[in-house]
Order: C-alpha cells, then sequence, then structure tokens
C-alpha cells in the first residue's frame, strides 16, 4: 500500500470522525436551545394561569360582596333609617267603624306633615297617628284628593318625633327595578316587604271615592301590600319614597299599585295651602280601549288607541269629538289605551291648555284642538 492510500483513508476517517462529532454536538446544542425555549414556554403558561387565577378570585370576591350588600346589608340599613318615619293612622267612620292604615312623615316649606291615602281617611273622625316608639298624637286632615287617593294630616306632636323621610321623582323609575314597602298591615306595625317594579302607567277607577275617574300614572309592584299597608311609603332601593301604597287587586298574588311619587310632588302645596287640589285635566268624554277583536267588530281599520264613546254636554270636547271616533295620539305622543291616555293629561297637561288630539273618524285621520277643562268637584 502506498503512502497516499494510507493519507486518503486518514484522511476519510478523520473527515468521518468530525462529521459525527459535529451531528453530535449539533444535536446537543438544538436540544439545549429548544429546552431553554420549553423552560421559558412553560414559565409563561405558569404566570398567565396565576393572573387568571388572581383575577377570577377577585370577580368572585366582588360578585359576593355585592351580593351580601344587597340581600341583607342593604335591606336591613334602609329599614333602620325609615322605620321612625312610618305611622299608625287610625279614625272611626261615621257608622262607629273603626279604621286603619300608614303614613309617613314628611317636611315641606319647614313644616312637618303626614303623608296618606285619602281612602284611608274619608268619612272619618277622631283621626289618630301613632308613631313607631308607640306614642300616639290626634291628628287633622289639612287636605285631601281623591283624584290622585292622596291626602296631607297635621299631628299634634312634639318636633323631637317626626323623621321625615325624603322623596324623590317617580320619572326615573323603570320596570324590574327593586322597590320596598313598609307598613302595617292588618295592624302588624313596621312591616317590611320587597319587590320589583312590575309596570308603570296604569290606571285605577275608583267608584266611591273619585266618582268613576281615573286614578292616573299608577305603580303596579310585586311587593306584598295587605289591608293596613294604604298610605304607606313605597321606596327605591336606595330608600328614598316613590310612591304611596294604595291597592291590591282582590285574591291576586304579587299584584300591588302605589300612588306616584310626582304626585305628591306636584300637589303638595295646594293640599296644605288651600286643603284640595284642582289641577287634573278634563277632557269630558268617556270611552273604551281598542283590540282586533273591537277593531273586526266595528269594522276599524287601527286595533289600539281609545274609542269615545260619549261627549258630556258642555263639556270642553263637545262640538269637537264624536262618539266613535279613535284617539290615537295625544301632542303627537302615540295613545294605546285608557292608562296612556290618562297618564298623559295627568303627568303632561294642566286645565286651560290647549291639547292637539289625534282621532281615526272613519277611513281618514284627523288633529284637533281642545282646550282642557277642569275636572267636577269629587263625590262627598
Amino acid at each position: 500500500m502506498s503512502k497516499s492510500n494510507v493519507y486518503v483513508k486518514a484522511s476519510v476517517s478523520l473527515f468521518a470522525l468530525l462529521f459525527a462529532a459535529g451531528l453530535l454536538v449539533g444535536g446537543l446544542v438544538t436540544f439545549y436551545i429548544t429546552y431553554r425555549e420549553m423552560n421559558a414556554l412553560n414559565d409563561r403558561v405558569t404566570a398567565l394561569q396565576s393572573q387568571l387565577s388572581g383575577l377570577s378570585g377577585v370577580q368572585n370576591a366582588t360578585y359576593q360582596n355585592i351580593t351580601i350588600y344587597q340581600n341583607s346589608t342593604a335591606l336591613a340599613a334602609i329599614y333602620a333609617s325609615v322605620r321612625e318615619s312610618v305611622v299608625l293612622v287610625q279614625g272611626i267612620t261615621s257608622d262607629e267603624t273603626g279604621v286603619q292604615g300608614s303614613g309617613f312623615v314628611y317636611e315641606t316649606s319647614d313644616r312637618m306633615v303626614v303623608i296618606t291615602n285619602y281612602h284611608v281617611v274619608h268619612d272619618t273622625s277622631s283621626l289618630s297617628v301613632t308613631f313607631s316608639n308607640g306614642n300616639g298624637y290626634s291628628a287633622t286632615t289639612l287636605g285631601t284628593d281623591p283624584y290622585a287617593d292622596l291626602a296631607v294630616l297635621s299631628v299634634d306632636a312634639p318636633t323631637s318625633e317626626f323623621k321625615p323621610v325624603e322623596i324623590v321623582s317617580s320619572s326615573t323609575l323603570r320596570v324590574g327595578e327593586p322597590v320596598i314597602a313598609i307598613g302595617n298591615p292588618y295592624g302588624l306595625v313596621g312591616s317590611l316587604t320587597t319587590g320589583v317594579v312590575s309596570a308603570l302607567g296604569r290606571s285605577l277607577t275608583e267608584e266611591d271615592y273619585a266618582g268613576g275617574y281615573s286614578i292616573a300614572n299608577i305603580i303596579q309592584t310585586s311587593t306584598p301590600i295587605n289591608p293596613g299597608n294604604s298610605g304607606g311609603p313605597l321606596l327605591n332601593a336606595v330608600g328614598k319614597v316613590v310612591g304611596v301604597t294604595t291597592a291590591i287587586v282582590s285574591d291576586s298574588q304579587g299584584l300591588g299599585f302605589a300612588i306616584p311619587s310626582n304626585n305628591i310632588l306636584r300637589e303638595i302645596s295646594a293640599l296644605i295651602d288651600t286643603g284640595t287640589y284642582t289641577g287634573h285635566s278634563y277632557l269630558g268624554v268617556s270611552g273604551q280601549d281598542m283590540n282586533y277583536n273591537t277593531a273586526q267588530d266595528l269594522g276599524a281599520s287601527v286595533t289600539y288607541g281609545w274609542r269615545v264613546a260619549s261627549v258630556t254636554s258642555r263639556g270642553p270636547s263637545d262640538g269637537i269629538l264624536n262618539v266613535g271616533d279613535i284617539i290615537v295620539a295625544l301632542n303627537g305622543t302615540p295613545i294605546r289605551n285608557n292608562d296612556d291616555l290618562a297618564s298623559y293629561l295627568e303627568e303632561k297637561t294642566l286645565p286651560g291648555q290647549s291639547l292637539s288630539i289625534t282621532v281615526v273618524r272613519g277611513s281618514s285621520t284627523r288633529n284637533l284642538s281642545v282646550i282642557l277643562g277642569t275636572r267636577p268637584q269629587p263625590p262627598v
């Protein structure tokens, strides 16, 4: 064998050895780099999991705090702040029947009064108001409005007895909001019940006290209301008065009604200063709600609105509205039924104002103008 052959074989062997060593070193380097990247990735995943766990813990803690606050602390605090403002109203009717209801203290123009329902004090004598501490005092009626089922009482009691509540606008109420009632159902003094606003803009027809006229813009609530609750406050979620509990539907469950606080704020000065309120608009018509079946029977072109059934002679609408006219809008606001019509008149108008009425008359739609009157005096 020549030297050149030995040299070639040695070179080949050395090259193979170097190649193998290169593969080994390259594999080790690749493994090391991959290992470091995997560790770094694992560290990032661990950090993210820790952050997510922390966020979840904060969310759970916040939810639990809110739940506890709403379900216990808030109600207890509201009750404690308002209970001394709620009173028991008692009287004797002309036939010697004892009556009782609820009321609450309110301060207006530096004067302390008690607000309750008209039907609680109607035809009563020997009126008295008993505070939550058991102290009772004689009371007199300052003013009443049967058309809003409101009464304001003056109580012959020391100033220290009066703990007034705050009344806020009921205009901001929304269906589904929680509300609270405090009153004296069946004489069980200082009882609290809770529920929600079930509907807004209802109307109630009161034959005995309001002569068949609608008490408008009523709040419907699922808050349990029973005899004796009448005249007590309906509170919002922060303990401010948004209504006066007034009525229930017999044999119903969770179907109560309250006078909106806007009625109080609008009338309180007049009730104290003059003993009455004369700001209820009067259209001088009677009628019925429209629906699909009524429209089919009458051959009417609309299935909503309020159909005029009679027009009072020499009333505001005499010679303007006709029997059979279907009122579908007031001042451009759609009217679906009597609830809408009564609530709009109560909340948006005053006697003496001009009202634009859109009616469907036969096959045509017309815009008419009526100068609103004042409701007649309620029956005694």
